[in-house]
């Protein structure tokens, strides 16, 4: 005989309960079964595992996780999340606010690349900043130039700008910047 669905359940078995987005950030020396830790702590909890960002630098794990939680059990995940500070893991939970829109601005990709040096990053954020533009995520890496074998600076950022917002004036303060400081800085439009 077919299943059927049932309205009292819905996806994922989960009962009619109101989720809220629960966002935490996490911090500690890098090590086997560290996620493993941290998933195992959202699931005792109800919790469903969305989105995450996670990277090894330093020796250090280091992330930012999204989950969905019923309003009723994120007090006990913030405080489960929170105790694992006495196994060397630093946890930070945000506090619970409504999810921003998404679609508040024209979607834009940043790249940069150039000689590494004190700066880059203070100088462009700083411009971005002024004009009330948002950096929706960001990865920076210093190389070796491929010829030279020099430290090389790469960044991709995307960001959320103001509709309003003059797209010449933001190309031509980001090409100051990239004179001044000897990058190369491209503005494109996001397929994200």
């Amino acid at each position: 005989m077919p299943r059927r669905w049932s309205p009292l359940f819905c996806a994922n078995n989960r009962s009619h309960t109101v989720a809220t987005p629960f966002v935490f950030t996490f911090v500690g020396a890098d090590q086997p079964g560290l996620v493993e830790k941290l998933s195992q702590t959202v699931a005792d909890h109800g919790g469903n595992w969305l989105e995450s960002r996670m990277s090894e630098l330093a020796g250090q794990f280091a992330g930012i996780v999204k989950v969905e939680i019923a309003q009723n059990k994120a007090a006990g995940l913030r405080t489960a999340l929170l105790a694992l500070s006495a196994q060397q893991l630093s946890v930070l939970v945000a506090d619970q606010q409504a999810e921003e829109a998404t679609g508040n601005g024209r979607s834009l990709r940043l790249s940069i690349v150039g000689n590494d040096r004190p700066g880059i990053v203070r100088e462009v954020s700083h411009a971005l900043a002024e004009r009330h533009i948002s950096v929706r995520d960001m990865d920076t890496s210093v190389t070796s130039a491929p010829m030279s074998g020099e430290p090389l600076f790469e960044a991709v950022a995307h960001i959320q700008v103001p509709h309003a917002l003059d797209l010449s004036e933001l190309n031509t303060q980001l090409d100051r910047i990239a004179d001044a400081l000897t990058l190369t800085i491209d503005l494109e439009e996001s397929l994200r």
